[in-house]
């Protein structure tokens, strides 16, 4: 892909879903703006019932780079993610970052991702390249991740070590290559189905290492459903390389 315009000429959107995040949404606000005052911040909330939309609202009234899309319901990170991808490719971003709403992802990697837009097209925050890692994790979340991971890559081919993560920072010309409107997964498979359309399409891509924390308020999103979601996902990809579609 071709290098894009320099980055002081950039404009970037954090791209932050939520759901029942009343408690993180404010802290994470701060420590976002701790790092960066230049990135607009793009909330897209699924109906939160307990206050987290107007919780985003507020915040974008006291700072105009705070956007905030309400759906009606949960619908998914997936579908979260192409909304929100969408309104930045809508609105002439040039670098769109994702990240989770619970405070997992430390914010202080944001201008070390943008950074390296320079020269790549995508930056995975990765937990398992060197000194990256996980707190707070059960031994069974971690083998089930490792396994995934592993699974993905065997399938996919794919090299990179974190197939999976959330904590990404795209340019926004390989969302238009990608084609949002081609994404099907709706939950968390979303993460693995964008990775590998991004590779289909060359693009340059970097791991740096983060640590993830697992969710300091709130309960955890992922459900059986999910995994048996992001195994047919998984499969569904590998069959559409075969049959020449991706």
């Amino acid at each position: 892909m071709s290098k894009g315009p320099q980055l002081k000429k950039q404009k970037a959107l954090i791209v932050i879903p939520t759901y029942n995040e009343k408690a993180n949404l404010p802290v994470l606000y701060g420590k976002i703006r701790g790092f960066t005052k230049a990135a607009d911040m793009l909330i897209v909330d699924d109906g939160s019932p307990d206050g987290t939309g107007a919780i985003a609202d507020g915040l974008a009234k006291k700072d105009k780079g705070v956007k905030v899309l309400h759906r009606a319901g949960k619908q998914g990170l997936g579908t979260a993610y192409v909304e929100g991808f969408q309104y930045a490719l809508k609105h002439g971003y040039q670098l769109v970052l994702a990240m989770d709403g619970d405070l997992s992802h430390d914010p202080a990697n944001i201008p070390i991702m943008i950074s390296l837009m320079k020269e790549n097209d995508l930056v995975i925050g990765s937990r398992y390249v060197k000194d990256g890692g996980m707190v707070n994790w059960g031994m069974g979340r971690f083998f089930i991740s490792r396994f995934a991971n592993g699974f993905l890559k065997w399938l996919l081919n794919i090299k990179q070590q974190d197939c999976s993560g959330g904590y990404k920072c795209y340019r926004a010309e390989l969302l238009q290559k990608i084609g949002m409107e081609k994404i099907f997964s709706k939950g968390y498979a979303f993460q693995v189905e964008i990775l590998y359309r991004a590779l289909r399409q060359q693009a340059r891509v970097v791991e740096i290492p983060i640590i993830f924390v697992n969710r300091h308020e709130g309960e955890s999103k992922l459900s059986m459903n999910e995994l048996v979601s992001f195994a047919g996902t998984v499969f569904k990809l590998r069959l559409l390389t075969m049959m020449g579609k991706i």
